[in-house]
């Protein structure tokens, strides 16, 4: 029997050409290289089909296009081989810095729907809540948990197929196929570090293949990394007056960093598994364990304005914590708790910040235990640090085969668990006052989901010129989104927040509290109100045709019909053709409907987020919340409940062949209508923090603004897609291949609700990716050494800086090169060096450095780190 490929259940089988970035479309048909490069592609259900022949673009990239670069991290390494695949740094972003936002298309994380070994990969956990306006609200899979050494290709269907697969599949589809080797393996480590001497990396990892009987194999893959935090910051313009007014407290050289985050035992390991049953069936098996913690930045809190902490009126007046109000002392500068008295309910002798009276208030205060200022803790300001530690584990098993009669079939089943617990340090809850603890616990959210999977196939003879392809297929799967509260201080409202009703000098009855912040400042825990378990379940049916209609040209038709429990039913269609137009050309294309369903997650989270908001005229740290929308609060400014977003599609493209090189070329546009983002920011009033309150989020007591989740606007996507592959001939020593990869794409806000974005939104949904990206690599592999080079173009970009387009970056495009040289010692014994960004480009300089202390916008595409070296030692057997 030959094996039938691990998760590649009614799939085609492709031949592809590995060329240094790109494993791309080959028509080398030679019996040695079908054995040797007959791989199974994403998109088809039909098999033994090359990649040139199937309508759909499909990209395949080899596990040692990925194994051959400086990056330990798969979103990196997908951004080099990968176009249209866009993902940057994400410093200072809430939980994004932990679990990246990826963007392929233009689309968001979660409009591409992820599968490892054919079948459909579990979300993370974390919801990007602020996703530089094309990620906001996205909920996508962490790719990141992936390590490279246990692939053995990727493949990226570039083309919706809802269709076929059900949500998410509008950007497209990524396939993530793992090694299935019987024998051998390699273990290899890298060391690298960035050119300004930060960033240190070191990544070990292994791979063993053994057999199991005479009929099996069972792959085992891990890795471990360690990554060093970078900065590339300047001080901030309020943190250098500080010290240039003599506060020796303030951080420095930098008040608050910029870089990429440091990350901390990052381990990964999967196992791949399979063993025949008969001359035509198996059942096979695999599944994952990954865990890492991340800790990154947050921004700097100003030791005198600080709202909620340091000043109630942006820095005039400062906030004076009376921790016994009821001992009938009054703190200077606080509140007169005193029952009966003329200054009840008053703020006691404001003085200025700064003025000569404040001294010697001050003074006062720091000598008595009942009275506090958050000055005492850190006269310098805090800068909180944010992390989190990430769980993830997931199985599969099935059982496989062909009948006889030509019947094939594969039962599934697979489930997928995500945990992110969040911590925040170096921080206060303003409530507890000198009580606080300045680290905590925020609690987690945990995403789990459960599939089972029956597809079958079977060739049936209606004239055309060969076998009309059908496939059915049926689908069950249970998605759940839980939050687990955090430890009761990082939520708890303190005594320097609660309300107190007294008697004013006029007899009237008031209620007044002492104005500090709830919760821990930056990111407040998850308390029971808003703790909570919520899932959602669906079934679908499929039907697949395809077949040769004639020599020349390829029909395929899909129709998918699903159906969830929260929101009803959705059908989509897919219509594929490829014509031949002699050998060397082929014309293709395809037209489809798809879908996406809201996950729960968005349906009911709630979180806080520190951002900047315009007030009076300028730049403040704000707390603003997310509220599920269905909370009555949010119905009262126009929410309701989350639909799906709809997708139509089309795709129009060629392959030809030119002498030894290929070329393709496809044109796609894609429509999706009611898309889920966040609502317009709402400025909240004091009733409204009390509706909140009412209802269970005893953070909102402390809100400036909330947003919840809307289907509220359209875009049209398009663009084209561009790879060639040319073998060079030099000499008789070795190969030599010369590959390239281009995307441009174009996304336009055609409807939306003016309510929900305004200008800058558009924009950022439209600019802030680069609409050009190109890649050109030129490979050479002889019998001792290897050589690598890569040039990366990245387009123009615009970034609203801090997310606020009042600081808008106009990012200017940029060339960068990569190179890699690599050297047999010994048999199965390699060592290569190799540099990223090699000429140490950087991005666009922020002009607005001094606001927040970032010297590049943290949103370009190529990364802040600038240049980066490696070095790499690998042992394969």
């Amino acid at each position: 029997m030959k094996r039938l490929l691990l998760g590649t259940s009614c799939v085609a089988v492709a031949s592809t050409l590995s060329s240094g970035a790109f494993a791309q479309e080959s028509t080398d048909t030679s019996a040695d290289t079908m054995a040797i490069e007959e791989v199974v592609v994403t998109g088809s259900r039909r098999a033994a089909r090359s990649a040139a022949d199937t309508p759909a673009p499909v990209d395949v990239i080899s596990g040692d296009d990925f194994a051959n670069q400086g990056s330990g991290d798969m979103d990196n390494l997908l951004r080099t081989v990968v176009p249209s695949y866009n993902v940057n740094s994400q410093p200072i972003n809430d939980a994004a810095t932990l679990v990246r936002p990826a963007n392929l298309r233009g689309l968001a994380p979660d409009q591409t729907l992820v599968l490892l070994n054919g079948k459909r990969r579990h979300r993370s956990a974390v919801i990007t809540f602020l996703g530089s306006g094309v990620s906001d609200g996205a909920q996508g899979p962490d790719i990141g948990v992936i390590p490279a050494i246990a692939l053995k290709r990727v493949e990226v269907l570039r083309d919706g197929a809802a269709a076929q697969y059900g949500s998410d599949a509008i950007a497209g589809v990524m396939n993530f196929v793992l090694r299935d080797d019987a024998e051998g393996g390699s273990v290899s480590a890298k060391y690298g570090s960035t050119y300004e001497g930060d960033g240190d990396q070191l990544q070990l990892a292994a791979n063993i293949g053994l057999p199991v009987t005479d009929n099996g194999f069972v792959n085992f893959s891990a890795e471990w990394r360690q990554a060093d935090a970078t900065s590339r910051s300047v001080q901030r313009a309020d943190a250098q007056a500080l010290i240039d007014a003599g506060n020796s407290d303030v951080r420095e050289p930098y008040a608050q960093i910029w870089g990429t985050p440091e990350i901390n035992n990052d381990w990964k390991a999967f196992m791949n598994f399979g063993i025949e049953t008969g001359e035509s069936s198996e059942i096979y098996a695999f599944g994952n364990y990954a865990e890492r913690e991340v800790i990154g930045g947050f921004y700097y809190r100003n030791p005198n304005t600080r709202s909620g902490v340091n000043s109630g009126d942006g820095g005039v007046t400062r906030l004076v914590g009376d921790m016994t109000p009821d001992d009938g002392v009054t703190c200077p500068g606080g509140i007169n708790f005193n029952e009966g008295e003329a200054t009840t309910g008053q703020v006691v002798d404001p003085v200025v910040i700064g003025s000569a009276e404040e001294a010697a208030q001050m003074a006062a205060i720091f000598a008595d235990p009942n009275c506090f200022v958050f000055n005492e803790m850190f006269p310098g300001g805090f800068t909180p640090n944010f992390g989190g530690r990430l769980n993830d584990i997931a199985g599969a098993m099935g059982f496989r085969g062909e009948l006889d009669s030509g019947l094939t079939y594969d039962i599934s089943m697979h489930a997928g668990r995500n945990q992110a617990d969040f911590f925040i340090d170096n921080t206060v809850n303003p409530s507890l006052g000198s009580a606080t603890p300045t680290l905590f616990e925020l609690g987690s959210y945990v995403q789990l989901e459960k599939n089972f999977n029956a597809d079958f196939s079977y060739p049936v003879e209606v004239g055309f010129y060969s076998p009309l392809n059908v496939a059915v297929g049926f689908e069950w799967r249970e998605e759940q989104f839980e939050a687990r509260t955090g430890q009761p201080e990082s939520f708890e409202v303190g005594i320097l927040a609660r309300s107190f009703n007294l008697t004013n000098a006029d007899g009237d009855n008031v209620s007044v509290t002492q104005g500090f912040g709830i919760g821990s400042n930056g990111f407040s825990g998850f308390s029971p109100q808003v703790a909570g378990s919520w899932d959602r379940s669906n079934i679908a049916g499929y039907i697949d045709l395809e077949a040769d209609i004639t020599e020349n040209w390829v029909l395929g038709a899909a129709l998918r019909w699903e159906d969830f429990s929260d929101f009803g039913s959705t059908t989509n269609f897919k219509v594929t053709s490829l014509y031949k137009l002699g050998d060397a050309l082929r014309l293709r294309g395809s037209i489809s409907s798809g879908f996406r369903a809201p996950t729960p997650g968005q349906q009911q989270v709630v979180n806080v987020s520190t951002v900047f908001e315009t007030v009076n005229g300028r730049l403040e740290l704000a707390q603003r919340g997310t509220i599920p929308p269905t909370n009555p609060v949010a119905a009262e400014f126009g929410a309701d409940p989350l639909g799906p977003e709809k997708a139509d599609s089309f795709t129009l493209g060629f392959a030809a062949d030119i002498g030894a090189a290929s070329l393709t070329v496809d044109y796609f546009n894609i429509k999706l209508s009611d898309r889920i983002t966040q609502s317009a920011t709402i400025t909240l009033s004091q009733a409204d923090r009390d509706a909140l309150v009412a209802s269970g989020i005893a953070f909102a007591a402390d809100l400036q603004a909330f947003r919840f989740f809307v289907n509220d606007f359209d875009t049209r996507s398009q663009g084209v897609d561009v790879v060639a592959t040319v073998p060079l001939n030099f000499s008789d020593d070795g190969s030599t291949a010369l590959s390239f990869a281009g995307n441009y794409t174009k996304t336009e806000v055609v409807d939306f609700n003016p309510a929900t974005l305004d200008a800058c939104r558009i924009q950022r949904l439209e600019d802030s990716l680069p609409a050009y990206r190109f890649s050109s690599t030129l490979t050479h592999n002889a019998s001792k050494w290897r050589f690598l080079a890569r040039a990366n173009y990245h387009g123009k970009y615009f970034s609203a800086h801090a997310d606020s387009c009042g600081l808008p970056i106009d990012g200017t495009s940029e060339i960068t090169m990569d190179a890699e040289i690599g050297y047999n010692v010994m048999e199965g014994f390699e060592i290569s060096i190799g540099a990223e960004n090699v000429f140490d480009n950087s991005p666009t300089l922020n002009p607005w450095s001094g606001e927040v202390g970032s010297k590049y916008s943290e949103h370009a595409p190529f990364g802040v780190n600038g240049g980066a070296y490696y070095v790499r030692a690998r042992y394969q057997f």
